[in-house]
């Protein structure tokens, strides 16, 4: 059975004694590389096999001397038999490397509508079985799971099992990412679309969120949801939402919650809009995102100037809260006078705050340095924030004092 060059190569290890020349049934795996490939198992025409096939002295079968040849022509049988059965409807062909595969005692029977594949094993000595209508039982267990979890569905191809490993997408998915995110940096237009859609419909990675804007009492929301700012910003949402496509409504347009689809459709919304219309979205939605009570509402109201006074007005409300005696004494001297403050100094806070509203809403005296609910905007509300107390702990006065010095230019 042997070629002249194997008959050579097994004397050379005959005759070295510190090497092994294989004998008996090792001899044979010795001379076809391993399993023998019987002539008897091949799928493909034995007249398209060239090299040479050998005969056992001591059996009947022929084998294939030449291994190489014999799995080229052996594996593209196996690939057309795939194809045939994939062409016959069933969903999955899965051949399997010789010697692998699950055991047959794993398996059971599985119509093809009801996600059956075709397994096509190999053996190492070249056989090939092929089992139609299987699945794993922990294929089927899944399957079966899928199937009461969801009303219809493609159910056959949910069993599938994904063409790239986790470990070849993750390596797939950074790789197209670093491509990405470079091209990225030469379009800073889509960029900050991209990054308005963020926003808006949140990812993996972003979770932005409109300010709630919860109130201690109702009597508090009520005097916030009545504001002229609360109503600019309404005006200012709806039109946001009329440029992105959806319903009028006073809904957030930063949800708080991951959406991929949601994120995507804003981005293509976004691309169909001018510079402009992006960047009224944009400050809409940064607006909405920013926190109460935030250090970044100092900063921002700091830069931006804001002059309190053309968004508030004192109401009931401000004088309910308001519970610090002296405090309520220096607002009073702030609107009445020092002299009105220094005579009601012991008086009780209802007192007082009945004379600061008298005085803001009665000029007539002639006693009072002519304020008005029009013109008065206490500490509280100025840009800075500074207190009527020198107690000094005020986390957003303290809060101001750290970051003032990086606002100089601001205007």
């Amino acid at each position: 059975m042997a070629t002249s060059s194997q008959q050579e190569e097994w004397l050379a290890l005959a005759n070295d004694p510190d090497s092994y020349a294989p004998q008996g049934y090792q001899l044979k795996g010795w001379l076809f590389g391993g399993e023998r490939l019987a002539a008897s198992v091949a799928l493909f025409p034995l007249e398209e096999y060239k090299g040479r096939i050998v005969t056992d002295l001591f059996g009947e079968d022929e084998y294939f001397a030449d291994a190489e040849e014999f799995w080229k022509l052996q594996n593209t049988a196996v690939a057309a038999k795939r194809d045939a059965c994939l062409a016959n409807g069933w969903v999955e062909a899965v051949v399997f490397a010789p010697g692998e595969g699950p055991g047959r005692w794993e398996l059971c029977h599985a119509a093809k509508k009801d996600g059956g594949k075709v397994f096509l094993y190999v053996g190492h000595n070249g056989s090939v079985e092929i089992c139609e209508g299987v699945l794993t039982e922990k294929e089927k267990r899944r399957l079966e799971r899928k199937k009461q979890a969801s009303e219809g569905g493609d159910e056959a191809s949910s069993s599938m099992r994904p063409e790239l490993t986790k470990a070849a997408q993750n390596y797939v998915e950074l790789h197209r990412h670093g491509a990405v995110r470079h091209a990225l940096l030469s379009e800073p237009g889509v960029a900050l679309r991209m990054m308005v859609a963020h926003a808006i419909g949140g990812s993996a990675l972003w979770h932005v969120q409109a300010e709630p804007g919860r109130a201690h009492t109702e009597a508090i929301d009520g005097s916030v949801k009545s504001s002229v700012a609360e109503a600019l910003f309404e005006g200012a949402r709806k039109s946001a939402a009329k440029l992105l496509g959806r319903p009028e409504g006073n809904a957030p347009l930063a949800r708080g919650r991951f959406d991929e689809f949601e994120t995507a459709t804003v981005f293509a919304q976004l691309l169909t809009l001018t510079d402009a219309e992006v960047m009224e979205v944009l400050a809409t939605v940064m607006a909405e995102t920013l926190a109460a009570g935030s250090l970044m509402v100092e900063a921002l109201g700091n830069h931006l100037a804001v002059d309190m006074a053309q968004y508030w007005q004192p109401d009931e409300v401000f004088f309910e809260v308001l519970r610090d005696k002296q405090a309520i004494n220096a607002l009073l001297g702030e609107v009445a006078g020092r002299r009105v403050a220094d005579r009601n100094l012991t008086a009780t806070m209802k007192i007082q705050k009945g004379l600061i509203q008298k005085a803001l809403t009665d000029k007539s005296t002639g006693k009072t340095p002519a304020k008005s609910k029009a013109d008065w905007c206490p500490r509280y509300f100025r840009f800075p924030f500074a207190a009527y107390t020198k107690r000094d702990n005020m986390a957003i006065a303290d809060g101001w004092k750290r970051i003032r010095s990086l606002f100089k230019s601001a205007r």
